[in-house]
């Protein structure tokens, strides 16, 4: 493959994994919503939107590796760079992959976002199970041999 094919193929591969990387943005904003709302039926739709377009970014880096390593170089950031200086030396994709690397940065920062608010929720959870099952945050406490101490000051409410 010569250089301009090289080129027009990892063009058209950033140009798709921007498109995805542009969904991906769109339902980790439609997660947030959803976490936040604490419905279960949007929250599992947009964990199987999210999922696919993961998938869908997975197979479109496979292809960009298998094209770094076609050209016989490395199958990582420094393969890539090698193979733009030889099918790119006029840099015409530097402004689509900053794009991309930029988007990428939005959905990894959206995504810790939710991980956060997913997490903050689950301890809210669990201490209400504490609440109704009369346990306090003293029963998490370690004894001198790093077993969890029992405490015994809760009353039970009731039995599941």
């Amino acid at each position: 493959m010569n250089e301009t094919l090289c080129r027009e193929h990892l063009a058209e591969l950033v140009r798709e994994e921007l498109g995805l990387l542009g969904q991906l943005l769109a339902v980790l904003e439609q997660e947030r919503q959803a976490i936040a709302s604490t419905e279960l039926g949007p929250l599992q739709r947009t964990t199987e939107r999210r999922q696919q377009c993961v998938a869908s970014l997975a197979r479109t880096e496979e292809q960009r590796r298998s094209l770094c390593r076609l050209h016989g170089h490395t199958a990582d950031a420094a393969g890539l760079a090698k193979l733009l200086k030889w099918c790119d030396p006029q840099r015409t994709l530097a402004s689509v992959l900053r794009e991309c690397h930029d988007l990428a940065r939005k959905c990894r920062d959206l995504n810790e976002l939710n991980a956060a608010l997913v997490a903050a929720h689950l301890k809210r959870v669990d201490q209400r199970l504490r609440a109704l099952r009369g346990r306090t945050d003293r029963s998490a406490t370690y004894g001198p041999r790093g077993d969890v101490a029992a405490s015994h000051d809760g009353r039970i409410l009731g039995a599941v």
